[in-house]
């Protein structure tokens, strides 16, 4: 409970008011960013979004663009082929099935094009305030030094045990204080270790610096 707590506290006074780093205005605008976000940075999603979504305001006209025009907007991020025909499956599956709203329904969700547990979990939390935690490779890292998973555990794994460590009501900001904990501070190269007050209870801090709390 002291581990919990401290971390609870420090993530609090790092990130008191955390949130979401991808750019959206409407439901499906965050769906989409988030399947982009594979892989590439959330600054990248945010350039080529701006980009797309300004050119094709709606689901409708999402549906009927030119693929070849999406994929040149969203080249920057990388697996752009794949990631354009997401795009439109998205769009179309959404006013196809729910009347263009994205829907508080996880077995929907990530049966989308391109929609996994990842992207349906920030999508449930942001969206519908739903106690989720999406484990990416910042919350893997930081979750995993700080001994709350193992260093073997894949992301299903460290996302069952984050449920099971931390108080439903803290999960949806705890999901976006780790993600920008490990995005600036403990980062996989060069990580910040030398004023952060959590080196006392990481497994990489300790073993770097043969660190022995006392």
């Amino acid at each position: 409970m002291l581990m919990k707590n401290r971390i609870i506290d420090y993530l609090d006074s790092l990130f008191p008011n955390p949130k979401c780093e991808l750019n959206y205005n409407k439901d499906y605008e965050l769906l989409i960013a988030v399947m982009l976000s594979a892989q590439t940075t959330d600054r990248r999603v945010n350039m080529v979004t701006e980009v797309l979504f300004s050119k094709y305001p709606n689901l409708e006209s999402l549906c009927k663009a030119d693929i070849n025009d999406i994929i040149n907007i969203i080249k920057p991020i990388g697996t752009f082929n794949k990631k354009a025909i997401n795009i439109k499956e998205i769009a179309i599956s959404l006013l196809n099935d729910c009347n263009g709203v994205v829907p508080n329904n996880r077995d929907y969700l990530e049966s989308l094009s391109g929609v996994g547990r990842k992207t349906t979990n920030v999508v449930l939390s942001n969206l519908f305030n739903e106690p989720c935690i999406a484990v990416d490779t910042h919350v893997s890292r930081v979750s995993k030094r700080l001994g709350l998973a193992s260093d073997n555990d894949n992301v299903r794994q460290i996302e069952e045990k984050l449920y099971k460590k931390f108080p439903k009501n803290k999960l949806g900001k705890l999901h976006h204080q780790l993600v920008l904990f490990g995005r600036y501070n403990c980062k996989a190269i060069k990580p910040e270790c030398t004023n952060c007050e959590l080196k006392c209870i990481c497994k990489y801090y300790k073993k770097k610096y043969k660190f022995t709390e006392k």
